[in-house]
């Protein structure tokens, strides 16, 4: 069967009949849900029952950003707030049981994969849209923590994604809206922010920041370089399959098939869009290509 090399998002809480012909035609990898889609959990169940109707191979991904704190698309009063990552950070009991509970309730739900954990290491340039969502200054109590945070997921049948790889933590600016500029030397992201990725290169999905390492290539984001794909897969040591973060967010310049088209020629595996905008997700469908059986066998060992 062959099966798309994309994440797309959905317009509203039920597929259209627009949305459901364009699964069937191109069998995407899966689907990332958003507050958007969310009404109860009744709506919910069915829309996912929907989803597996139109795509019915076995890899299939529903994925969301159920985070804890600020970050969470399945709200009260049907589902209750959890606490951010920052504030259990020293706490690994609480956060082992806090994981289990997001865990288990998208389980409930039929979502298979959270985008979690925050590998991102604060600094005090570090823009609040990571803040709190990340554990702290400390890569080793990063590690800690988003190592009790992964297996917790994966203990409950749900698929981690780390993030924002190689590392969030220096930018001082907001990736959706513009594109970060990191001056730190390979030798400096190698002492800090590649630590935690680094620690937990054996899981099964990563998700790539929108940064520019001037220091490691001046002209191409991460998501689009080859460089940096590079240097995730083999300083890091990234065994899994990289996704980019949202094609739609600001940092990225030119046409959806532009974007598709660098971030696959610096070798991302999967592209993720997450608006619901399906012209434009039909110019990165068009963009895409077929994964590979040694790209499925990666998701095989965790499914």
């Amino acid at each position: 069967m062959n099966i798309t090399n994309a994440i797309f998002g959905i317009s509203g809480n039920r597929l259209t009949q627009t949305e459901k012909e364009f699964f069937n035609k191109y069998n995407p990898l899966g689907v990332i849900l958003f507050a958007r889609n969310i009404k109860n959990r009744e709506q919910l169940k069915q829309l996912i029952l929907e989803i597996k109707s139109a795509i019915t191979h076995k890899y299939l991904i529903i994925m969301i950003d159920q985070e804890g704190g600020r970050v969470a698309r399945m709200k009260p009063p049907y589902w209750p707030k959890k606490p951010n990552a920052l504030s259990l950070a020293n706490n690994p009991i609480k956060l082992q049981q806090v994981t289990a509970d997001i865990a288990q309730s998208l389980s409930q739900i039929g979502i298979n994969c959270d985008t979690l954990p925050v590998l991102d290491v604060l600094t005090p340039a570090t823009h609040d849209v990571i803040g709190d969502r990340a554990f702290g200054t400390c890569p080793n109590k990063v590690v800690e923590c988003g190592t009790i945070q992964a297996n917790t997921l994966l203990d409950n049948n749900i698929l981690p994604v780390i993030k924002h790889i190689p590392g969030h933590g220096r930018a001082a600016s907001d990736s959706h809206l513009e594109l970060p500029k990191v001056d730190a030397s390979l030798q400096e992201l190698g002492q800090t922010d590649f630590i935690p990725f680094k620690a937990l290169n054996n899981m099964p999905l990563a998700m790539t920041a929108h940064i520019l390492y001037t220091k490691i290539d001046a002209k191409n984001p991460a998501t689009q370089s080859s460089k940096m794909l590079d240097i995730m897969r083999n300083d890091i040591g990234f065994t899994g399959l990289i996704m980019t973060d949202d094609l739609s967010m600001q940092a990225l310049t030119g046409s959806y098939a532009e974007r598709t088209q660098k971030s696959l020629h610096a070798d991302c595996d999967l592209i993720l869009h997450c608006n619901g905008n399906i012209n434009e997700m039909q110019e990165i469908a068009d963009n895409c290509y077929h994964l590979t059986n040694k790209q499925l066998a990666k998701l095989e060992q965790f499914i």
